[in-house]
């Protein structure tokens, strides 16, 4: 039984790519602070990471050329409004310390991904050389 990147990696290179997306949408939230009438949003990273699985998991062996690409996986993730915790006057929703603390917690996971998908390399190149 040959052993394949998908396997040996899981769901942590979709969980990647849904950090990164989300890094984007809040970056965007803190970049229009200060706009009037900005609705900050977010992406459910959880309902990305359920979607991802399940297509990991449904995935066909070998795509035949007729077959149509419904676009799965974690790179469709639906943007969702954030309900204020305080409304401002002008219609911007963005509160822009917790979008901070938000963007940061982020961070920190997508840089522990990384570190675990590096780890997983690091292991499968010391399989491979026999160490």
């Amino acid at each position: 039984m040959a052993i394949t990147f998908d396997k040996a990696l899981g769901i942590h290179e979709q969980a990647l790519h849904a950090r990164v997306k989300r890094a984007e949408v809040q970056a965007n939230n803190l970049a229009n602070a200060d706009t009037p009438g900005f609705k900050a949003q977010d992406i459910d990273f959880q309902a990305m990471l359920q979607q991802a699985q399940v297509s990991q998991e449904l995935k066909m062996a070998e795509p035949h050329s007729g077959h149509m690409d419904l676009g799965g996986g974690a790179d469709g993730g639906e943007l969702l409004y954030r309900v204020p915790h305080q409304p401002s006057l002008d219609g911007n929703t963005v509160d822009a310390q917790q979008e901070q603390s938000r963007f940061m917690r982020n961070a920190m996971e997508y840089q522990a991904s990384f570190q675990f998908l590096s780890s997983k390399f690091s292991g499968l190149s010391k399989a491979i050389s026999g160490e």
